[in-house]
């Protein structure tokens, strides 16, 4: 089956749910048994009841954990209320006390300050390696490391990884690999098949769709899944059931939306390239980006996020001229909605450790807007920009 069938028929059953075409919202945390016998059953061996406390799971939760897991091509998943709850979930499920981490520099910058603070306090050592190191991470393997941690393309400056160069030698080393996999989606990279153990998923993002709900997803091979799901069990994580249902009404549009973002995205990178005033863009599909080969080799299609360098002589000001006037770019931190999206950071945002000038950075998302008129949008910001240096 396809993936743009899986996407609108997986995890979906009507005959369940009384013909309803979407499964419904069940919003519940308590869940009657017929029987004691059944009653003793579920607390003993939940795994005979599919459905035994709202925290657990219901019909609503399990419909995306399916659809997600039969997307990614894995085992099995579990929610999270936020992209961050799922990050710090598998890393505690995996991790222990005198265990080694190896983490990529370009993770998303939260999961970053969750190594050096709370994995720190509990006696867990990180090692940050570069993104582009490839199959010589072998050289930073200690007889402690237990899990390596990827972000394909990474935040912020998208650095595409060699996955399946890593997995092959954190696996000879006995290690696990977990990756977030929000950029590309389910939909244009396939986490399972080159390697990964764990796979990650802001669901806030492109999942959902609309900017509406908050919402992470946690995708496990078999041989990983019973420590997620005991750990998850463990912290207590649990997502709303409005969020999950919003992330199913989502996911059944991820391949028309994906297609626009993609477009867009390319365009927009495109057009920035051409400026006076843009160092460079950091867009993995385009031909002449340091990591163009690997995605090409390994991605299914591009998402809308990227980010171009500005001049060094764009001084804060004239930036400010530029994005206070958009009209179709809001400056807010998420992406992965339908609108485009243009947020101010400095380099250095991206790469800790960095000495000498610090320029600024716009990570841009391409919305589901007019191409045309969101060119035109950025044209007269620029024009903006000019004036105010």
């Amino acid at each position: 089956m396809k993936d743009e069938t899986l996407l609108v028929t997986a995890g979906r059953d009507p005959r369940a749910d009384y013909g309803a075409v979407n499964t419904p919202a069940y919003r519940t945390s308590t869940i009657l048994f017929e029987s004691f016998d059944e009653f003793e059953a579920a607390l003993h061996d939940p795994v005979r009841r599919k459905f035994a406390y709202g925290r657990l799971g219901t019909p609503t939760s399990a419909a995306l954990e399916d659809a997600v897991s039969q997307l990614e091509g894995g085992a099995r998943s579990r929610l999270a209320p936020s992209g961050l709850a799922a990050i710090t979930t598998a890393l505690t499920a995996f991790l222990s006390a005198g265990d080694h981490l190896l983490m990529t520099q370009g993770a998303y910058p939260p999961a970053r300050r969750f190594c050096e603070a709370a994995l720190t306090r509990m006696g867990i050592e990180t090692t940050y390696y570069d993104p582009l190191i490839g199959a010589d991470i072998d050289s930073l393997f200690r007889p402690n490391t237990k899990l390596v941690y990827v972000e394909s393309p990474s935040s912020g400056l998208f650095d595409v990884q060699d996955i399946p160069a890593i997995a092959r030698v954190a696996h000879d080393r006995g290690a696990i690999v977990v990756m977030d996999n929000t950029w590309a989606s389910p939909l244009y990279f396939k986490p399972f098949a080159h390697g990964v153990d764990v796979s990650i998923q802001a669901a806030t993002k492109y999942i959902v769709g609309h900017s509406d709900a908050m919402l992470g997803v946690i995708t496990c091979s078999e041989q990983t899944w019973r420590a997620l799901r005991s750990t998850h069990r463990e912290w207590g994580q649990t997502a709303g059931p409005d969020d999950i249902y919003l992330g199913l009404r989502g996911i059944r549009t991820l391949a028309v939306r994906l297609k626009q973002h993609h477009e867009n995205g390319i365009t927009l990178a495109h057009f920035l390239n051409k400026r006076s005033e843009v160092e460079r863009v950091y867009h993995p599909a385009l031909e002449g980006d340091p990591g163009h080969s690997l995605w090409k080799r390994d991605f299914l299609g591009a998402s809308g996020l990227f980010a171009v360098q500005l001049k060094s002589w764009v001084t804060r000001r004239a930036l400010a001229a530029m994005l206070d006037g958009l009209k179709l770019f809001g400056m807010g931190y998420s992406w992965g909605g339908y609108e485009s999206l243009a947020a101010p950071f400095h380099l250095s945002h991206y790469r800790p450790g960095l000495t000498g000038d610090d320029p600024w950075l716009i990570r841009i998302h391409a919305g589901l807007e007019d191409r045309q008129d969101l060119t035109e949008d950025l044209a007269q910001g620029f024009q903006r920009l000019n004036a105010n240096l």
